[in-house]
C-alpha cells in the first residue's frame, strides 16, 4: 500500500504528518543532547569527588594500611570510570546527536521540495479548470444569445407588417449567434477534454509520484531513527567492558584488604622494642643491712589509633523519556459533506450565524463611516470626506460577499434539512454553489478558489481570570486590544492622537458610534484616532503595557 494510491486527497494531512516527523527527530535530538549534558556533568562531579578524597602525599609517616590502599585503588578505578562517562558523552555527541541534526536539515530541504512540487501541480490543475469553466460559461452565454436571436427571427418572420430588410437582418443575426455558439461549443469541448486529461494525469501520475517520494522520505526517517536508537545503546555497550574492569578492580581492591597485615603494620609502627618490666623484689626493711635498689621501670604508653575510612556513596539518577505527538486533524471540506447530516447541519448553521454577525459588523462599520463622512462634510477641518470613500466601497463589497456566502451556506443547509445525505454522496462539478470539480477537494480547502475560504471570524480568546489580579497597576484604562494604522493621521485637533502608517497602538476604548476610537501609543500618549484609519483587533485577555 502506498500513499499515492490510498491517500491521493490527503495532501494537508501528509504535510502535517511529515512536519510532525521532523519535529519528532528534533525532539529526540534534544533528548540526546540533554543526556550528553547529564553524562558530562556526572563525569565532572566524579572527578571532583576523586580529587577531593585522594591522599595529599605530604605525610611520609602515613601508615600504609591495606584498607587505605584499597580505598585509593577504588578512587583510581572511579576516576577511570568517570573517563568512560566522558567517552559516552563524546560518542553520543558525534555519532548520535550530530547525525540527527544533519539529517534533520536534509529532511527539511527534501520535504520543502516535494511540497512545492505538489503545490505547483495543484495550481496547474486549478488553471486548467478555470479555463474549462470559462469556456463552459461562454458556451452557455452564446447558446442563450442564439436562442434569443431565434425567437426574434421567428417573431419578425411571422409578422406581416415587418419589412423584408428587418427579417433578413434578424436572420443574419441568428446565423452569427449560431455560429458563435458552435465555436464556443467546440472550444468548451476541447477545454473539457484537456482538463479531464490533466486531472487524470494529476491524480494517477503526478500526485502518486510526489506522495511516494514523501513516503520514501518518511520511511527513511523511521529507519534513521532506528539506527540512532541502536547507536544510542551501542555507545553505552562499548564502554561496558572497561566499566566492568573498573568495577572488578574495585572488587579486587576490596578483596586485598588483610586485617592481619594491617595488624602487623600497627605493631611494626608503634612497637617500642623494650622488654616488659620484671618482678619487683621483696624489700626487707627489718634487716637494715642492705638496701636493694630496684631496677628502673620503663612504661610504654599505649596508643590505640583508629582511622575512619570514608566511603563515598554514589547514586545514579535514572531519567525517563516522555514522547508526545499531535493527532492530525481530519479533512474538513467547505460544505462539511464529510460529516454526518446532523453534524453537518450544526456546522452550517454555526457558519451562517458567524457570517450574519460579520455582516452586522460590516453594516455597523458602514453606518459609522457614513456618520464620519457627514461630520467631515460639516467640519472640513477635521478631515477629508473623500478619503473615506475607499473604505465605504470596501465595506459595501464585503457586505455583498458575505451575503453571497450566506446564501450559499443556506442552500447547503436547505439541502441537509430536505434530504438525508449518504456517506458516498459527492458533489457534482455542475453545482452552481461549487467552484471546484470532483477530485479537487483537499483537506481544509487548501486549493479551492471559493471566496469563503478567505473569510474567517476574529480570533476568540478564552478569558483568563487568573491574570486579572496580576496586572493591577496605576493605568486608568487597560488596553482591550490593539490596532495597526492603515493611513497616517496628523491629529491637529485637540484630543486627537498623531499616528504614522503601519504604527501599532493599544485600544483602550471602543468606537461609540461617532467614528472615533480612543488609543494609546507605546510611549503612553493617549488620544482619539479615526476608526476607519486603523485595523482593530480586540483581545479580551490583553492588558495595557
Amino acid at each position: 500500500m502506498t500513499w499515492g494510491t490510498e491517500l491521493w486527497d490527503q495532501f494537508e494531512n501528509l504535510e502535517r504528518h511529515t512536519q510532525w516527523g521532523i519535529d519528532f527527530v528534533e525532539r529526540y535530538a534534544k533528548f540526546v543532547k540533554e543526556r550528553i549534558e547529564i553524562e558530562q556533568t556526572y563525569a565532572k562531579q566524579l572527578r571532583n569527588l576523586v580529587k577531593k578524597y585522594c591522599p595529599k602525599r605530604l605525610k611520609d609517616e602515613e601508615p600504609r594500611f591495606t584498607s587505605c590502599l584499597s580505598f585509593y585503588n577504588i578512587l583510581n578505578e572511579l576516576n577511570d570510570y568517570a573517563g568512560q562517562r566522558e567517552v559516552v558523552a563524546e560518542e553520543m555527541g558525534h555519532r548520535v546527536y550530530g547525525e540527527l541534526i544533519k539529517y534533520s536539515h536534509e529532511l527539511k530541504t527534501e520535504r520543502k521540495h516535494h511540497l512545492q512540487e505538489g503545490r505547483k501541480a495543484q495550481q496547474y490543475l486549478d488553471h486548467c479548470w478555470k479555463q474549462m469553466d470559462n469556456s463552459k460559461k461562454k458556451f452557455e452565454r452564446e447558446c442563450k444569445e442564439a436562442e434569443k436571436a431565434q425567437l426574434s427571427y421567428e417573431r419578425l418572420d411571422n409578422d406581416i407588417n415587418t419589412t423584408k430588410a428587418d427579417v433578413e437582418k434578424a436572420k443574419a443575426q441568428l446565423n452569427l449567434r449560431t455560429h458563435m455558439a458552435d465555436e464556443s461549443k467546440n472550444e468548451y469541448a476541447a477545454q473539457l477534454q484537456n482538463f479531464n486529461g490533466e486531472q487524470h494525469k494529476h491524480f494517477y501520475a503526478v500526485i502518486p509520484q510526489i506522495f511516494k517520494s514523501l513516503q520514501d522520505m518518511d520511511e527513511r526517517r523511521t529507519v534513521q531513527l532506528s539506527e540512532t536508537y541502536k547507536m544510542f545503546a551501542d555507545v553505552e555497550r562499548k564502554v561496558i567492558p572497561i566499566v566492568s574492569k573498573c568495577l572488578e578492580g574495585m572488587v579486587t581492591a576490596a578483596k586485598s584488604v588483610d586485617e592481619r597485615k594491617d595488624s602487623v603494620i600497627v605493631i611494626e609502627t608503634f612497637k617500642s622494642g623494650f622488654e616488659p618490666p620484671g618482678d619487683f623484689p621483696f624489700e626487707d626493711y627489718s634487716q637494715n643491712i642492705y638496701r636493694t635498689g630496684s631496677d628502673g621501670t620503663i612504661s610504654t604508653p599505649k596508643t590505640d589509633p583508629a582511622r575512619s575510612d570514608p566511603k563515598p556513596t554514589i547514586s545514579k539518577a535514572k531519567g525517563k523519556l516522555w514522547l508526545f505527538g499531535k493527532k492530525p486533524k481530519g479533512p474538513a471540506l467547505e460544505d462539511f459533506s464529510h460529516l454526518p447530516p446532523e453534524q453537518r447541519r450544526k456546522k452550517l448553521q454555526q457558519r451562517i450565524d458567524d457570517l450574519n454577525r460579520e455582516l452586522q459588523k460590516e453594516a455597523d462599520q458602514r453606518e459609522a463611516l457614513n456618520k464620519m463622512k457627514d461630520v467631515y462634510e460639516k467640519n472640513p477641518q477635521m478631515g477629508d470626506p473623500g478619503s473615506l470613500q475607499p473604505r465605504i466601497s470596501e465595506t459595501m463589497n464585503n457586505m455583498s460577499r458575505l451575503q453571497l456566502e450566506i446564501q450559499k451556506n443556506e442552500a447547503w443547509l436547505t439541502e441537509v434539512e430536505g434530504k438525508s445525505v449518504g456517506k458516498g454522496d459527492r458533489r457534482s462539478s455542475t453545482d452552481v454553489n461549487h467552484h471546484a470539480p470532483h477530485g479537487r477537494e483537499s483537506p481544509e480547502g487548501s486549493y479551492t478558489e471559493d471566496a469563503s475560504q478567505e473569510l474567517r471570524g476574529p480570533p476568540q480568546s478564552n478569558p483568563q481570570s487568573e491574570f486579572d489580579d496580576e496586572f493591577e497597576d496605576d493605568d486608568p484604562l487597560p488596553a482591550i486590544g490593539h490596532c495597526k494604522a492603515m493611513y497616517s493621521f496628523d491629529g491637529q485637533n485637540e484630543g486627537t492622537l498623531v499616528m504614522a502608517e503601519g504604527e501599532v497602538l493599544y485600544i483602550i476604548e471602543e468606537d461609540k458610534g461617532d467614528g472615533w476610537t480612543r488609543a494609546r501609543k507605546q510611549t503612553g500618549e493617549e488620544g482619539y484616532v479615526p476608526t476607519s484609519y486603523v485595523d482593530i483587533t480586540l483581545e479580551k485577555s490583553s492588558k495595557g503595557s
